[in-house]
């Protein structure tokens, strides 16, 4: 008996023991070694890290379970994942950002040098064509060229004041030099161009051309300011958007997200993907532009056609010299019955007398003068002396790069129309926010140990947000900033639209003729899906610029600014139309989601 006892004995020290407990083995697996290393690796001084498991009770975001953190660590850790979070935003958008500025650049340089090209172009070949006669009245053609950039940077009066003082700048030169033996008073003078703006059209002394003018070049401007304009506001609201603070609800979550993991001592256990999504789906909904974003894309894309179509900037500006060129011919071609009708109307100037007369320009420059103005539209003497053509097509730099910066523009923002939709999932394939797609099944980070994520991903509409099991309702929700970004893009959109349409909002003066001869309305079908034409906004009264006296609208507009300050009854106009735009899209905003 007692050697089956000593045999069984022997049976059983051979035999192995039971293993560790449960919670022994949690606490094997949980040491805060490897959190230390990781932190230490990052610049954090082990002196704060404590060395063992301490209790949590102190925490205040993480789960109040045993822990590696202490209360600086995780304030410090808090900081540190939101910073990490913004990094890989501001990253993954800066791409967008770079194409917005450069296009803004490029389009801007090109604009720039076709009007500075179009400006040399109609000196030299007027200096050609009329000598001595242009150069003593270059400042007006210099002038006028001034006033169109003047215009198109924003600085400037309207569009329309600048061609009406062109025109009347040039009547007030050219017709004394039909009438050397006459002397024109300043009264005369302002005689002259009240009778050419009389609303019944009866002088016209340049014809159509000044119309045709204003028509081309307006609708030209119009549209490459806009889309200036909406490029530079595009880069700054999504710069600005890419770089908003984090709501308090936010950054607890990523810190739950990434930083919880460390203080539970399993900083090798990748976040699982889902709740990632999750994370970040609510954080950047509340700063996303979408849906306003796709509407931006189409308008800028649709005007930049515009600007390469229809409302060709380089024509446009080469034809500056062409139109003048043809008021020239008309004026040449019909003095007589316009100095007729300009003598009943205003009286016979006064006579030079014989010892005070000015010496009349010379006869073969003064024939020049009316005679070279046949370069309208054609060639002309100029182009046979080498000078260049104006009514080609303008060969510079920046007009030969206008059509490829088009479809490189086109072909970059196609790929970025969604943008706002995938940047959770962008950020979200970062190794340090979540688990890999191909390790989708493996045991993660669930925000409260390890295992398996088991709460349904949510989507980006307002409704599902509200589903969100990671984020409040309140830190899911848009914020004023946001809605005021929003606001701008859908600003710049509008203004956009209406530009593809020929208008502008900043016009004192909107020509009437510009829409009703037809040439405008069918932009309004051009739009591309889901783009809706907008109607033009409704237009406060205004005081007639026009002379009183007349009916309908004439070939030269009054110059007000001549003997008598500009009346500021058109400043009505021009502040209410887009405060009211403004006003109803921010209703649209801050109305429910």
């Amino acid at each position: 008996m007692s050697a089956l006892r000593s045999l069984l004995l022997l049976l059983l020290s051979l035999c192995p023991g039971p293993g560790p407990g449960p919670g022994i083995e949690a606490k094997v697996t949980r040491s805060c070694v490897e959190t230390r290393q990781v932190l230490g690796a990052r610049g954090y001084s082990l002196s704060l890290l404590p060395p063992a498991l301490i209790s949590g009770e102190h925490l205040r975001i993480c789960t109040q379970e045993y822990t590696c953190c202490s209360s600086e660590i995780e304030q410090r850790l808090t900081w540190e994942t939101e910073t990490t979070f913004r990094g890989l935003v501001e990253e993954s958008g800066s791409f967008l950002v770079h194409t917005l500025a450069a296009r803004h650049r490029r389009f801007d340089e090109i604009f720039r040098e076709i009007l500075l090209s179009s400006e040399h172009s109609l000196a030299l070949l007027f200096h050609h064509s009329f000598g001595h006669l242009y150069s003593q009245h270059a400042p007006v053609f210099s002038g006028l060229f001034s006033r169109l950039r003047d215009y198109y940077q924003r600085s400037g009066e309207g569009l329309d004041d600048a061609l009406v003082d062109f025109w009347a700048q040039l009547l007030e030169r050219l017709f004394p030099l039909l009438h050397p033996q006459y002397l024109f008073s300043p009264e005369y003078l302002f005689c002259l161009t009240r009778l050419a703006s009389s609303a019944e059209d009866s002088l016209k002394p340049f014809g159509d051309a000044p119309h045709r003018l204003h028509l081309q070049i307006t609708q030209a401007l119009v549209a490459a300011r806009a889309f200036i304009q909406g490029l530079e506001t595009g880069r700054d609201v999504v710069s600005e958007t890419l770089k908003v603070p984090m709501s308090e609800g936010c950054r607890r979550a990523v810190m739950r997200l990434t930083g919880c993991p460390l203080c539970r001592g399993i900083p090798s256990v990748p976040p699982c993907r889902g709740f990632c999504l999750n994370v970040a789906n609510g954080c950047l909904h509340s700063q996303g532009l979408d849906p306003d974003w796709g509407a931006y894309l189409d308008g800028l894309l649709f005007l930049g056609e515009k600007l390469q179509g229809s409302f060709s900037f380089e024509l446009a500006a080469q034809a500056i010299g062409v139109r003048i060129s043809e008021a020239l011919k008309y004026l040449q071609e019909n003095s007589v019955a316009v100095s007729a009708q300009v003598f009943q109307q205003c009286g016979n100037p006064q006579r030079t007398q014989s010892r005070t007369r000015r010496a009349p320009a010379p006869r073969e420059e003064a024939g020049r003068l009316w005679t070279s103005a046949r370069v309208a539209g054609a060639a002309g003497a100029a182009g046979a002396a080498g000078a260049p053509r104006i009514e080609e097509r303008p060969t510079t730099a920046g007009a030969t790069s206008l059509n490829r910066l088009v479809w490189e523009l086109r072909e970059r923002l196609g790929r970025v129309r969604g943008f706002w939709a995938l940047l959770p999932q962008v950020v979200c394939g970062d190794p340090r926010m979540a688990a890999d797609v191909s390790k989708e099944s493996a045991p993660c980070w669930t925000g409260s140990g390890r295992g398996r994520y088991l709460s349904p991903v949510v989507g980006l509409s307002p409704s599902e947000q509200l589903d969100n099991p990671e984020l409040n309702k309140e830190d899911t929700s848009i914020n004023l900033q946001a809605r005021r970004r929003r606001l701008q893009l859908r600003a710049a959109t509008t203004r956009m639209r209406l530009a593809a349409l020929g208008r502008d909002l900043e016009l004192e003066d909107w020509d009437e003729d510009a829409s009703g001869s037809g040439e405008g309305q069918h932009y309004a079908d051009d739009w591309m899906a889901g783009a809706a034409a907008v109607a033009p906004p409704a237009r406060l009264p205004r005081p007639p610029r026009r002379d009183v006296s007349g009916g309908k609208g004439g070939g030269v507009l009054v110059r007000h600014n001549q003997g008598r300050s500009r009346t500021g009854g058109t400043s009505v106009g021009f502040h209410t139309q887009p405060i009211l735009i403004l006003f109803l899209s921010a209703l649209a905003l801050l109305g429910p989601r």
